[in-house]
């Protein structure tokens, strides 16, 4: 557990190549069947996570009457402190699977929006709606936003998501001039403060992603937010669907009012908020690179922060970015192992074909993965290493990219990248006939057909 993977040692060892197989190689070593969608399998995966929760959900409900009733007469507590003991234990387990239940609506809600379960636009659109609705998600919104980063996923200039920080953004002096003590002022923090700012970007991430644009796409105005319908995030044929998110969210927090008034905002705590807050955090992370390395669990940093954020991942600026390029520098990891893939819809061990193939059920998606890494080869990214420790690692190495360079990596808070960029083999490249206008014509289609959602 305390060693990394020894697929992310190999990466790190080797010069980054950009990949040179076509998105035709990619498509054509995929069989057709796994394309399809299978409605009845779709629904299937689709009550199992409702019922799970709502088993989690009895399972809370009955943690009292078991106390009170020494299990059934099972096991006789006869101190107060037994009892104060299996009260903990029991609401500690119903947080964890229930924080996994709220995950699993998301996920499945993520692949709804992807438009990957049903035929009917219909059926994904307010199945999706429903499931992101509980967990306070703004589907229709967030769909948009997502769909956008899948198109331009790890453009710097484009993409929605994850845009790195800059050593601008951070004002470091340039790099020819930067001194340790320079990366020591931005980065090195106290631990009381470095805990406050892991509880802010814990507790509010998500919501300040959504509210305000923390962490997205620089390109929007000041004010961006993903609640009016008039953002600069939604085209006009969109807006009405965002109203409707608007009111799903308005209509929940109604109903999470009326538990509370009827049932005591303890109880709402205890079955709604802290699950929920475990779960919430799954979606989106924001203002990471500046915090130092304290290890410490969230599902958000787990599934999505590790996505994207590598030290072995390059991000491309517009000269050198291509769809493929993009959609390839992704990594595969096995997140929660049998629990992230069997309540996580294969989110996180399969995301290297999710981004080449979004439009598919989550389902086919393990096959797929199969097929495609044969094709990219040392280009299709795995990494065994524990997810916490590849936590940590990112916390430490992923800080912040340059301002200038085509090809880039994060560097840590010593200022320093971790893996080199093979430049002769990059021109090499070039030579042989990349452009990057004839990959613009190229994933044209493979855009449509890879992030389409019906």
């Amino acid at each position: 557990m305390l060693k990394y993977g020894p697929e992310y040692e190999e990466r790190l060892a080797r010069p980054y190549v950009p990949p040179t197989v076509t998105l035709k190689q990619i498509h054509d070593a995929v069989p057709r069947q796994l394309l399809q969608k299978d409605p009845l399998r779709s629904t299937g995966y689709v009550l199992r996570d409702v019922l799970f929760c709502a088993l989690v959900f009895a399972f809370g409900a009955s943690i009292e009457p078991l106390l009170s009733s020494h299990f059934l007469g099972f096991v006789p507590l006869t101190a107060p402190w037994h009892t104060t003991l299996a009260r903990t234990l029991l609401w500690l387990t119903y947080w964890w699977w229930q924080g996994i239940a709220f995950t699993s609506f998301f996920c499945i809600a993520h692949e709804l929006g992807h438009g990957t379960l049903y035929n009917s636009k219909w059926a994904n659109n307010i199945l999706g709606f429903l499931l992101d609705t509980f967990v306070l998600a703004p589907f229709f919104a967030w769909k948009v936003s997502h769909n956008a980063h899948h198109k331009a996923v790890n453009s710097i200039e484009r993409d929605e998501n994850y845009v790195p920080y800059l050593r601008s953004d951070l004002k470091l002096p340039p790099e020819e001039r930067a001194s340790t003590a320079d990366y020591a002022e931005v980065f090195e923090e106290t631990p009381i403060f470095t805990a406050v700012r892991m509880f802010v970007m814990q507790g509010m991430g998500w919501w300040l992603y959504l509210s305000v644009n923390k962490l997205g796409a620089k390109f929007y105005p000041k004010g961006t937010n993903h609640f009016s319908p008039f953002s600069a995030l939604f085209k006009d044929e969109q807006r009405l669907s965002i109203l409707i998110s608007d009111i799903g969210l308005v209509g929940m927090g109604w109903l999470l009012y009326q538990f509370g008034q009827a049932y005591g905002w303890k109880a709402f705590v205890a079955y709604y908020f802290v699950p929920y807050v475990l779960c919430n955090h799954c979606e989106f992370v924001t203002d990471i690179p500046r915090l130092p390395p304290p290890l410490v669990f969230h599902r958000i940093v787990m599934i999505t922060f590790l996505h994207h954020s590598d030290p072995t991942i390059p991000h491309f600026r517009k000269e050198e970015w291509s769809f493929l390029r993009g959609a390839a520098a992704t990594v595969d990891r096995p997140t929660l192992g049998w629990i992230g893939r069997f309540f996580f819809h294969n989110v996180a061990h399969d995301h290297v074909a999710h981004h080449f193939f979004s439009h598919v059920p989550f389902y086919n998606q393990p096959a797929i993965t199969a097929a495609i890494s044969k094709v990219l080869g040392e280009n299709y990214n795995y990494d065994s290493t524990n997810t916490f420790l590849a936590l940590y690692r990112s916390f430490t190495e992923c800080c912040f990219m340059e301002d200038e360079g085509s090809i880039v990596f994060y560097k840590n808070k010593y200022g320093l990248a971790q893996r080199e960029i093979a430049d002769d083999a990059v021109v090499k490249i070039k030579k042989e006939g990349w452009s990057q206008e004839d990959q613009d014509k190229l994933q044209e289609g493979a855009i449509s057909d890879s992030t389409r959602t019906d």
